[in-house]
């Protein structure tokens, strides 16, 4: 957690890293490249005034030095002790002598070493030949015989200076370890680097907050904005207590097209179906295609609408709205997809938002919520009539036409099977479809409803499918029918709530299916018997079919439509 605090968290595989750590680390390498650069700078001439004035130094040592040559050599010359002399000059240049590698030589023109004071252990030959030969080579040509050298000794470099005695014929040196010498700037410039680093991490730490604060509402956008991404939904930002700066801009603008997209979303959901939908903010595509599925197809019309559009005029749009809205709204409850709306028609498929064979049972759970919104609005406007007729007395004829027009009664036919399900059309141009003889047969299912006076009937695919899921329904078989442009006959059922249904209707429906059975097997007048006194009024189908007719020879039971 801390991890991702800092460095962000992955998107897609990619880590987004907060603008408050970039910030940071810029700032960071920026402040300690330009403090260590500007103290390096410092540090570097420093030393050069350092050694400017050390050179001075040590041209006074040495002039101090030579000097004291200069009057050993007098005494020398009264002693013949060439041995003391050297200790005494040795003893003497030790005492200017500051540090370990501190050097004080007397160098003989072939390069032996006179005498030494300091150093980290005894020469018996300067080591530095071609710095020596310099030496020599520019006396040799007429120099002064004094001046800077800058030899290597035991692997070190040195500087310092020189100067030539004639008394002794020796270079006197005075030298320091270059190394030893910048050893205290080289302190100074680790300790100022260590306060460098302290002061820069003090003020990264009040930076990370300081920056934060700033920049706050740019993480709680970013935070948002993966939320979104996560749950593939638009929302607004929320900008409460921002500052007005440009990152408040920029939410304010997101905000102000997030609200016209989501509107435009909300457009594109009350036109596409649902798993269009989702595949398009899963895929950001629509593509034109489609493929066979096994889905369960319904098919709803309302009964006499030209009569209801004769009477109502315009406002039967106002009551075609009222109806949709609500059966739309039970039919997406119960993962229906309504592919299309053509006036009075209602074309609903199911198993495209779930898998399974549930599919059947969600369709004619659907087909009973429909015809519950039905019977709703019907007895809503029987209660109108009757507050009518109490406050009036009655309806005049135009308002009878019109309670009768405002009835609705729907049909619904429920098939199922392999159909095509896809997007036809073109680039320009498409629409979610189903097709195949399934969704025919929904259509035709619902075109019986009239004939059999029944609100529902489904197929013997649906019926096997929702018996495999529970037994809340018992299906009565109306009747096989060959409907047109067909060669063979189909069962086709009334599925009947067993929640709902009284002893009596069962009753009812199982004299029906006793009278069915009858008619099926040719004994007609048994079958007149029992569909007289079922009290089905599907049964009336049958009496007026076999009404003064015997079966034909070649009798199977199956009854062919004239007409879709």
């Amino acid at each position: 957690m801390a991890f991702e605090a800092l460095l962000g968290k992955k998107v897609g595989g990619v880590r987004v890293v907060p603008l408050t750590f970039k910030i940071l680390v810029v700032f960071v390498i920026f402040l300690l490249v330009s403090n260590f650069s500007s103290n390096y700078i410092n540090l570097t001439l420093n030393r050069g005034e350092l050694v400017k004035l050390m050179n001075e130094l040590l041209v006074k040592e040495l002039k101090e030095i030579y000097t004291f040559a200069s009057n050993q050599y007098d005494i020398f010359r009264f002693s013949g002790d060439s041995a003391e002399a050297a200790a005494a000059m040795e003893a003497n240049a030790a005492r200017e002598l500051k540090r370990s590698r501190s050097l004080a030589l007397a160098v003989r023109p072939d390069g032996t070493v006179f005498f030494q004071s300091g150093g980290a252990k005894r020469l018996s030959a300067f080591p530095d030949a071609a710095a020596f030969k310099s030496i020599a080579e520019s006396r040799a040509s007429g120099g002064a015989g004094e001046g800077p050298v800058f030899p290597t000794i035991d692997g070190r470099e040195y500087f310092g200076v020189y100067k030539y005695n004639e008394k002794w014929d020796v270079y006197l040196m005075r030298l320091e370890d270059r190394e030893e010498f910048y050893a205290p700037t080289s302190r100074i410039l680790v300790q100022i680097g260590g306060i460098i680093i302290a002061i820069t991490l003090l003020f990264v730490v009040l930076g990370a907050f300081l920056i934060r604060f700033i920049l706050r509402f740019v993480r709680r956008i970013t935070d948002s904005l993966m939320r979104m991404q996560e749950s593939q939904r638009l929302e607004l930002l929320d900008l409460s207590e921002a500052p007005n700066d440009d990152v408040t801009y920029l939410g304010a603008s997101f905000n102000t097209l997030s609200s016209s997209i989501d509107n435009l979303m909300t457009i594109f959901r009350s036109f596409v179906t649902q798993d269009v939908v989702q595949r398009a903010y899963r895929e950001h595509e629509i593509r034109l295609e489609g493929t066979q599925k096994d889905l369960t197809i319904l098919f709803s019309d309302i009964k006499g609408f030209t009569f209801m559009t004769e009477t109502l005029g315009n406002d039967i749009i106002a009551l075609l709205n009222l109806h949709y809205d609500r059966a739309i709204r039970r039919i997406h409850s119960h993962y229906g997809i309504v592919g299309s709306i053509i006036g009075d028609a209602l074309l609903t498929v199911y198993g495209t938002l779930t898998e399974g064979t549930s599919k059947s049972l969600e369709a004619l759970l659907s087909a009973y919520e429909i015809q519950a919104v039905a019977r709703s609005l019907r007895e809503a406007m029987t209660e109108i009539k009757a507050t009518v007729e109490e406050d009036r007395g009655g309806l005049t004829p135009a308002e009878q036409k019109v309670y009768r027009a405002v009835l609705l009664e729907v049909g619904v036919g429920i098939d199922g099977g392999q159909v095509f399900y896809g997007n036809i059309g073109s680039s320009e141009r498409m629409t979610n479809t189903v097709i195949g003889d399934n969704v025919n047969s929904a259509s035709r299912l619902e075109g019986l409803t009239r004939i059999y006076h029944a609100p529902i009937i489904c197929s013997e695919y649906v019926t096997k499918e929702v018996m495999a899921e529970t037994d809340r329904f018992r299906f009565v078989e109306l009747d096989t029918v060959q409907v047109k442009g067909k060669t063979e006959g189909k069962k086709v059922f009334y599925p009947l709530d067993t929640t709902t249904a009284d002893a009596a209707e069962f009753e009812r429906f199982e004299r029906y299916s006793v009278g069915l059975r009858a008619y099926y097997e040719g004994r007609w007048d048994e079958a007149r018997e029992e569909f007289s006194h079922s009290g089905v009024m599907a049964a009336s189908v049958f009496l007026q079919r076999i009404e003064g007719r015997v079966p034909p020879a070649d009798w199977n039971g199956v009854w062919t439509m004239e007409s879709k």
